[in-house]
């Protein structure tokens, strides 16, 4: 592994590319990324990004919004089939279909869709800013709010505001047992439970802290708390652990009785070291968007940046 990673720091120098990285990869690829970060912090910095490639290190969504603001650069993605299931649950054809049918609502969409779907989108959010999002619609406006379906729940809740929702959501974040997570707190009553938004209601009513994955990184560095049971995809604990060594963290009991019985995102699992050397040594495969999806799509990204200054 040692080796591989030199090779790879080598390659990025010698072509002049920069590797993003999301939060649930592997631990090899977070350690030679140049940015991890959820998706905030992800498409904040794919727009300051000066290297001509760009290896995007997380799910063909991510590659997407990245080749979205940066349309001159090369986007490359160390697997193709690294897919979402969140996002698979909108189809565009189908999501146009609903839009047309309330033609008088707003569109919001979690940035976890296709470029297509965003092209279709009047503002686009991600877990980090949705209820400021939310909250800068007028309070007359009606709001179609997609795919997920549990954030939107959870958004709902949170700004009283009646959301017209998709009826999409991740398998990964849908995963966690309700049982397994009350017993898994009873044996540590002293631990908090902290959990992300795109998780079903049941589990949130649990939650001590809801949270974007950078905002539970946050939290778990400033609370004067010492353990944790932390409810997302198990990639965080890398990142997590590094910033509060000291402190205890539990991946939260998935349904499924799997290796390390929490839940991971198989999707964000495709990528490996050696598919990102390969990808960077060969330039290839190359995420590439439509032009004129990519300019109706970037109008969206675009307000929600300007949102999330």
């Amino acid at each position: 592994m040692k080796e591989l990673k030199a090779k790879i720091v080598a390659l990025k120098k010698e072509k002049n590319a920069v590797i993003l990285a999301h939060y649930y990869q592997e631990p090899d690829i977070q350690d030679i990324a140049d940015y991890v970060g959820d998706s905030l912090g992800l498409s904040q910095e794919a727009t300051k990004v000066d290297a001509p490639i760009i290896l995007f290190a997380g799910v063909h969504f991510m590659a997407e919004t990245a080749k979205i603001l940066n349309p001159n650069k090369k986007v490359i993605l160390p697997d193709l089939n690294a897919g979402c299931s969140l996002a698979d649950s909108c189809p565009p054809d189908e999501f146009k279909k609903f839009k047309e049918a309330h033609p008088d609502h707003l569109v919001i969409t979690y940035v976890n869709c296709s470029a297509e779907v965003k092209a279709l989108t009047d503002i686009v959010c991600t877990s980090a800013n949705a209820l400021k999002i939310v909250n800068s619609v007028p309070k007359d406006t009606p709001i179609i709010f997609a795919p997920d379906k549990n954030l939107g729940k959870y958004i709902s809740n949170e700004t009283g505001r009646k959301l017209l929702l998709w009826d999409g959501s991740c398998a990964v974040h849908e995963a966690f047992s309700l049982d397994k997570l009350v017993a898994l707190y009873k044996q540590n009553p002293d631990a908090e439970i902290i959990a992300h938004p795109e998780s079903e209601t049941h589990i949130l009513k649990t939650a001590h802290y809801i949270g974007s994955t950078a905002g539970m990184i946050t939290y778990v560095k400033n609370s004067p708390n010492n353990k944790f049971i932390v409810a997302t995809e198990a990639g965080i604990l890398h990142k997590m652990q590094q910033e509060v060594p000291h402190k205890i963290l539990i991946p939260a009991p998935s349904e499924e009785d799997n290796t390390c019985a929490c839940s991971e995102c198989a999707y964000m699992k495709v990528n490996t070291l050696q598919k990102v050397h390969d990808c960077l040594l060969n330039e290839t495969p190359e995420i590439i968007v439509p032009e004129d999806i990519r300019e109706r799509a970037l109008v969206p990204i675009e307000r929600m940046l300007e949102l999330s200054k």
